[in-house]
């Protein structure tokens, strides 16, 4: 099993409006592509949030090959999306990870 991780830096201004988005329209998106079985959104707790909010998102797909169908197809438009919506107001970072238990 494999877990895509994108953990989002938000502008306190527009951690809202980004929220709503995320779970209305790219989330949703996102599951769409069929290549994932699940997802979660997380808060990062204990962080100093004067510099904005931090968010994790998690999606599950059950092998790499889905990850890569992801990464070729899906990932540059739906990025695209967010950076034109949001702008600077939003940092990301992705990393991946295998489940081991």
């Amino acid at each position: 099993m494999i877990i895509y991780n994108v953990t989002v830096k938000v502008d306190q201004s527009i951690s809202a409006e980004w929220l709503e988005w995320m779970n209305g329209t790219l989330i949703p998106e996102v599951m769409a592509t069929g290549l994932f079985s699940d997802y979660r959104i997380c808060h990062l707790l204990d962080q100093e949030e004067d510099q904005g909010i931090t968010y994790v998102i998690q999606y599950t797909a059950e092998t790499i090959e889905q990850y890569r169908q992801y990464e070729v197809r899906h990932a540059a438009a739906l990025r695209e999306a967010s950076s034109t919506r949001f702008g600077p107001q939003c940092v990301a970072f992705r990393t991946l990870m295998a489940v081991i238990n």
